[in-house]
């Protein structure tokens, strides 16, 4: 017999990952506004872009997670089409100088 030997049982342990969430809208809203500067020579592009990141990152402002990758999304695409209206201004404008 086995005297003075002690077995102790263990029960397994659990351990419990929580998962961040994410924000993926505005994720993807940040990814275009970056493309949509990156590609403002290109004539329609960058206002399909622009308005998308806009979009997505309005909706993804209303996450609790992420909010600054929804502002920075918000405000590529707003200097998105701010660039591509200027790059037309100046068209127009060299173009008018031409004529004189």
């Amino acid at each position: 017999m086995l005297e003075g030997v002690m077995v102790l049982h263990q029960e397994p342990q659990r351990v419990i990952v929580e998962q961040q969430e994410g924000n993926g809208l505005a994720i993807a809203g940040l990814v275009l506004g970056i493309i949509g500067v990156v590609l403002n020579i290109i004539p329609f592009i960058p206002y399909i872009l622009g308005v998308l990141a806009i979009i997505f990152g309005i909706v993804g402002l209303n996450k609790p997670v992420k909010r600054g990758v929804a502002k920075a999304s918000l405000t590529l695409g707003i200097v998105t089409i701010v660039l591509k209206l200027l790059f037309w201004i100046g068209v127009i404008l060299l173009g008018m100088a031409g004529n004189v």
